[in-house]
C-alpha cells in the first residue's frame, strides 16, 4: 500500500527516545493487534462452542478460553508496540507510572480481573450453576467476566455481580457438582385430623408431581409432624424434586402447595382459619351453672379417650437411619432439624 507512496509511510509523527514513530509503523501495528483479536476471538468462540457441545459448566474448558483469549489480547499489544518500533526496556518509567495507577485508581478493577481468574480456576462455581447471594439474589451463573459474574435469574432479567462479592462473601451453591437438594414445604391441618390420613394423602400428591425424584434407601419422600401451633397441627413435605426443579425454587414451592391443597380438599381434611375461644363468666346477671341453664345448656360427660394408635413417625426413623459413609472431595450437607424435643 505505501510502495507507491514510500514518503507517506515513513513520515514520523512522534520520536520516542531514538525510536522513530512513523504512520506506516502505527498502521502496522494496529493491524498486527487487530488480527490478534480476531485470533482471540475465533479460539474463544470455538472453545465455547465445544463446551456447550459437552457438559455445560466445564471448568477446565472455561478456563482455557479465558486465558487464551486474554493471553492473545496481551501479545498482541505487546507484538505492535515492537512494530512501532519501540524498545519495551525504554517504558520502564511509563510502567512505574502505570503501576503507581494500577495500586491507587485502578486498585478495584484489578482486584475484580483477579478475582475472575479466581473463579474460573476455582470448582466451586461453573458456568450453568444455581447460586443464591446473602441478599437473596439468586440465579444461574452465565459467564464469568473480567470484571463482573453474569447471573440470569429465572425472570429472565440478567444481574452483573462484582467478582469479588462472589469470593468475599457467602455464596450458596445448590447446585455444586450436579447433584439436587431437599426441600421442606410447610403446610397447616387442623387439630383433631388424623396423621395418618394426612400423611398417605400429601405423599401420593408428592409422587404425582412430574419434578419428584423416585425414593432411595438415602432420598426419600416424607412427611414430619414439626410442632403445634395456635390453630392447627404444622407439618412439612420433605421431597427431592430433579435438578432443574432446584433451579426454580418458587416455581417448585407453588407446585408442591398446589398439589398439597388439592389432596386435602379431596381427603376431606381441614385447613384450619385462626381461632379463638371466648368464654363469658356471665350471663343476665347469673354466673357458672345458672348461666348455663339460662341458655339451656347442659354440662356433658367427658368423652371417652379413644385407645392410642401406633403410627409411622417419619422423622425418628431419618434420624435413627445411620449416616452415608462420605465420597471423596465431597462437601457435608448441613444436618437438617425437624420437630421439637420431646
Amino acid at each position: 500500500m505505501f510502495e507507491q507512496f514510500p514518503e507517506l509511510s515513513d513520515f514520523q509523527l512522534i520520536q520516542i527516545g531514538d525510536a522513530r514513530v512513523t504512520l506506516g509503523s502505527v498502521l502496522g501495528a494496529l493491524m498486527l493487534t487487530l488480527a490478534f483479536m480476531i485470533a482471540a476471538w475465533a479460539v474463544g468462540h470455538a472453545l465455547k462452542r465445544l463446551r456447550q457441545r459437552t457438559r455445560e459448566g466445564n471448568a477446565a474448558l472455561y478456563l482455557t478460553e479465558k486465558l487464551l483469549s486474554y493471553g492473545l489480547v496481551i501479545v498482541g499489544v505487546i507484538a505492535g508496540l515492537s512494530t512501532l518500533g519501540l524498545d519495551l526496556s525504554t517504558l520502564t518509567v511509563f510502567a512505574g507510572a502505570i503501576g503507581i495507577g494500577l495500586g491507587l485508581g485502578l486498585q478495584g478493577i484489578v482486584k475484580e480481573f483477579v478475582s475472575g481468574l479466581v473463579l474460573i480456576s476455582d470448582r466451586a462455581v461453573h458456568i450453568g450453576d444455581y447460586v443464591e447471594l446473602p441478599e437473596g439474589t439468586r440465579g444461574v451463573v452465565q459467564e464469568i467476566g473480567p470484571r463482573a459474574t453474569r447471573i440470569r435469574n429465572n425472570d429472565n432479567v440478567y444481574l452483573l455481580v462484582p467478582n469479588s462479592k462472589l469470593i468475599e462473601n457467602t455464596m450458596i451453591n445448590w447446585t455444586l457438582r450436579g447433584d439436587t437438594r431437599r426441600i421442606h414445604v410447610p403446610f397447616v391441618v387442623a387439630y383433631g385430623a388424623d396423621k395418618e390420613k394426612v400423611r398417605d394423602a400429601v405423599l401420593a400428591a408428592a409422587r404425582d408431581v412430574p419434578f419428584t425424584m423416585p425414593d432411595t434407601d438415602m432420598r426419600r419422600t416424607q412427611v414430619w409432624m414439626t410442632g403445634f401451633g395456635e390453630s392447627a397441627l404444622n407439618f412439612e413435605l420433605v421431597v427431592w424434586p430433579s435438578l432443574e426443579a432446584v433451579k426454580r425454587p418458587k416455581a417448585m414451592n407453588a407446585a408442591y402447595t398446589w398439589a398439597i391443597d388439592d389432596a386435602l380438599r379431596k381427603a376431606c381434611i381441614e385447613i384450619p382459619y385462626p381461632q379463638r375461644e371466648i368464654r363469658v363468666r356471665g350471663l343476665f346477671g347469673h354466673e357458672g351453672e345458672d348461666a348455663l341453664r339460662t341458655l339451656r345448656l347442659e354440662h356433658g360427660e367427658a368423652p371417652e379417650e379413644a385407645p392410642a394408635e401406633t403410627t409411622t413417625n417419619d422423622a425418628a426413623d431419618d434420624l435413627m437411619r445411620p449416616p452415608p459413609e462420605p465420597e471423596p472431595e465431597e462437601l457435608e450437607e448441613e444436618p437438617q432439624r425437624a420437630g421439637r424435643k420431646s
